[in-house]
């Protein structure tokens, strides 16, 4: 396996943004290069190790999910590869198997949550209120049930280190007009319903997910940033899961329910994540992966 990637320092390329997860260089002023690194957070807090490989890996699942979907919405990725880029040997070790050149688009001040079963934040405003993200729901639904029917509970995306904060769609409205915000709900209820399908013949249920969305210079909608990864989704084993039972995950599920045994207030710095659970942490994403991406 090649060498953890933590962060990259690239002196070919300007850096312009280092997110949680993704380090973004600027290629020209139409593209740029997406670099996904091994960092991983939990409750908004990058955590202070890496977990190897993982960055190839939602890499690999992202690019599927993008070439599976290419005939429902365009997304971001470009024709422009590594090669394009006259990187230093060096910058080509950090990028290899974990980047993708990405066309400059207008990203939507938004993040499309779209949730097919009653889990997590959900869950717990639904035992209080029998709703989630204000939408009613019917009594008697149990921990992990499958909703009555998929649910678009949008949100703010946030700064680094901050909460996104549940958006009701009047309010995604006035953020992004009426027109872009029914195409963002429409599609993103589609791309989920369409995936889960599938994953659900690889042995997966897939829970939830986030979908990121930007305009071209046409104002057309792109899928961009990441697609179904089990960074941005909750994923189960089908043949353990129990309506009424908290699922095992091939997600971070699993290092925030060991966060949630610490005495940590869920504020920056993140505490060091023991070797055992950044192992099972690594083995989770590749199992996600090989079951997805098998043929």
């Amino acid at each position: 396996m090649p060498k953890p990637v933590f962060e990259t320092n690239f002196t070919t390329l300007p850096l312009l943004h280092k997110g949680k997860v993704r380090d973004i260089y600027e290629v020209d002023a139409s593209h740029m290069l997406v670099i996904a690194t091994d960092r991983i957070s939990a409750f908004d807090v990058i955590m202070p190790g890496p977990i190897p490989n993982k960055g190839a890996l939602l890499t690999q699942v992202s690019n599927f999910w993008f070439d599976r979907f290419r005939d429902l919405i365009p997304n971001q990725v470009s024709s422009m590869t590594l090669s394009d880029l006259n990187l230093s040997n060096d910058e080509m070790e950090q990028a290899e198997g974990r980047s993708v050149v990405v066309k400059r688009l207008n990203a939507l001040p938004i993040e499309a949550i779209v949730r097919g079963y009653l889990i997590g934040s959900g869950w717990k405003e639904y035992q209080s209120k029998q709703s989630v993200c204000g939408i009613s729901l019917p009594a008697d639904i149990p921990l992990a049930g499958k909703l009555p029917e998929t649910l678009f509970t949008p949100s703010t995306k946030a700064a680094a280190g901050e909460h996104d904060e549940n958006i009701s769609f009047e309010q995604t409205v006035a953020l992004v007009g009426n027109n872009i915000a029914k195409q963002v709900h429409d599609v993103s209820i589609s791309l989920y319903e369409n995936a889960a399908e599938y994953a659900l013949t690889k042995g997966i249920v897939i829970a939830d997910t986030k979908f990121e969305f930007g305009l071209d210079e046409d104002g057309t909608l792109t899928l961009i940033d990441e697609v179904l990864t089990p960074d941005s989704s909750r994923f189960w084993p089908a043949d353990e899961y129990v309506p009424g039972q908290n699922p095992s995950s091939f997600d971070k599920q699993y290092i925030r329910d060991y966060l949630e045994t610490l005495d940590w207030d869920k504020k920056a710095p993140g505490p060091a994540l023991p070797d055992e659970i950044i192992k099972n942490t690594q083995a989770k994403y590749q199992e996600a992966a090989d079951k997805l991406l098998s043929k």
